[in-house]
């Protein structure tokens, strides 16, 4: 089995599809939003975290047929973040592929104390697929490339997986995602959201006096340096590329842009080079947003002039599908937020926040005293900038498996007293409930079983799975040992 880390997006499809973790589709209507279809029907059959990635050879869009491939889903599935951070031996179970993973990055981060570190190498153009093809000034046109229109309601074609590069002479670099609208052949939106990184650096140059800022936008480059970009392990003047480095255990490789000194992958599949007025907004959107609602028309939002594009030969490019797929790797975030809540919280065993239902966040305890369950879930209120929702469990419970939740809230539950509603805290700023950005009201539920003084019952009854577990410990292990087995002819 051919294991990552990857050097390229390319490498990891082929690791995927080698592997029987791909769907390949010969073409798809786009006109008729048949692959945005196929991706609510993927997700219906296989669950959010466990449908697997999709590969469409052509697409119809505007009444011509271009070619891709196009990449849906590309990180569905624990085995597909198994192959990305090079763990093997998984076998069937995409529990244990999840787990082996969860406890490779854990150790990754406690042995070095922190996530490792291992800075970017610059390669010549020479070594750099992504100069295979260079086009500048008025031969530029990114309408050529399949970017897709994901929903009839969004404003228009986006650019909605690439990973955006920023640097400033304060702040240093900045990697992050952010959707960018098709506007022309050589005009795409920059949805920089207040309070997010590339806007502080955008506002610190703006405050210098600078009147445009140079941005590279590279779509399809590898995995673990487009997580680092669309997660939250580096802060502000931190480099992603950093951490990508060092979690990868060999340096990304980077190469110069043709217009201005702006460093990108170079095994990027597109990149879009050009510049952001500084003096000037235009309106953007509306979007379906990654959380499962169309966002609204932005009258006022940056915008990028394209200057060049390089690209590989047969160029390959990747859509978000947002707020219908999984639109990036989650095990590494949810690594670092575990380790940061148990310096909070020592008796958290495990935590979970869904990502097809982001406002909720489990969490599993090892409760040894009355009390520990509401405040575990009051540090994780205040803690998490996501969760409204915090479900806090016993340590039998698996929080990943919602069977068990919602298990656990129907036979340990009760909402009084085990219950408690905070008025006002810190929200997502992307929340369409909220009535006020930034802001939100949170309850934490407290389904763990109640002790007698906290209001539960005198006597609680032995859970069945438990007493397996105990009194037949070699039944899992048989059963694992057996899965694939069990599937034969």
């Amino acid at each position: 089995m051919k294991t990552g880390p990857f050097d390229s997006l390319r490498d990891y499809i082929h690791a995927l599809e080698s592997n029987d973790r791909l769907i390949r589709i010969k073409q798809m209507d786009q006109d008729k939003y048949e692959a945005t279809g196929f991706a609510y029907r993927l997700v219906k059959e296989y669950g959010y975290d466990l449908a697997p990635a999709f590969l469409i050879e052509k697409i119809k869009i505007n009444n011509q047929w271009l070619n891709g491939p196009i990449i849906g889903n590309l990180f569905g599935g624990w085995d597909a973040e198994a192959l990305i951070y090079g763990v093997n031996d998984l076998g069937a179970s995409q529990s244990i592929s999840r787990k082996k993973t969860f406890n490779h990055l854990k150790s990754l981060n406690l042995d070095n104390k922190g996530w490792p570190k291992l800075p970017p190498v610059t390669v010549d153009k020479e070594n750099a697929p992504c100069k295979e093809n260079i086009v500048i000034d008025k031969d530029v046109d990114i309408l050529k490339f399949p970017w897709l229109q994901t929903n009839p309601a969004d404003a228009g074609r986006y650019i909605n997986a690439a990973t955006i590069f920023i640097e400033d002479k304060e702040l240093g670099r900045n990697v992050a995602t952010y959707r960018c609208q098709v506007k022309a052949k050589n005009k795409i939106g920059f949805n920089a959201e207040i309070r997010q990184n590339a806007w502080s650096f955008l506002s610190k140059m703006k405050e210098r006096g600078e009147k445009t800022a140079a941005v590279a936008i590279a779509n399809g480059v590898d995995p673990i340096t487009f997580t680092l970009g669309a997660s939250k392990v580096a802060k502000l003047g931190e480099d992603e590329l950093d951490y990508a480095g060092g979690i990868r255990g060999k340096p990304v490789e980077m190469v110069q842009c043709e217009t201005n000194n702006i460093l990108v992958p170079a095994h990027s599949e597109i990149v879009l080079e050009g510049e952001i007025p500084l003096d000037k907004m235009e309106e953007e959107g509306p979007y379906g947003e990654m959380y499962g609602f169309m966002g609204l028309k932005k009258n006022e939002n940056f915008f990028m002039e394209v200057k060049a594009i390089t690209y590989r030969d047969d160029p390959w490019v990747v859509n978000s599908f947002a707020g219908v797929t999984k639109i990036s790797p989650s095990i590494l975030q949810t690594v670092g937020n575990f380790l940061n809540y148990k310096t909070f919280i020592p008796y958290l065993m495990d935590v979970y926040r869904p990502a097809e239902s982001t406002g909720v966040l489990t969490a599993s305890i090892k409760k040894e005293k009355s009390g520990q369950g509401m405040e575990a879930g009051k540090i994780l209120a205040e803690k998490d900038f996501f969760a409204k929702v915090i479900i806090v469990v016993d340590e039998d419970v698996d929080v990943y498996d919602k069977g068990e939740i919602f298990q656990a809230l129907g036979t340990r539950w009760q909402p009084y007293p085990a219950a408690e509603v905070i008025e006002k805290m810190r929200g997502m700023p992307l929340d369409a409930s909220a009535a006020e950005r930034f802001s939100t009201s949170k309850i934490i539920i407290d389904a763990t079983r109640q002790y007698k003084d906290e209001g539960g019952p005198p006597i609680w009854p032995d859970i069945s799975k438990v007493m397996l577990e105990e009194m037949s410990p070699e039944t899992t292990k048989l059963v694992d040992e057996n899965w694939l087995k069990y599937f034969e002819d």
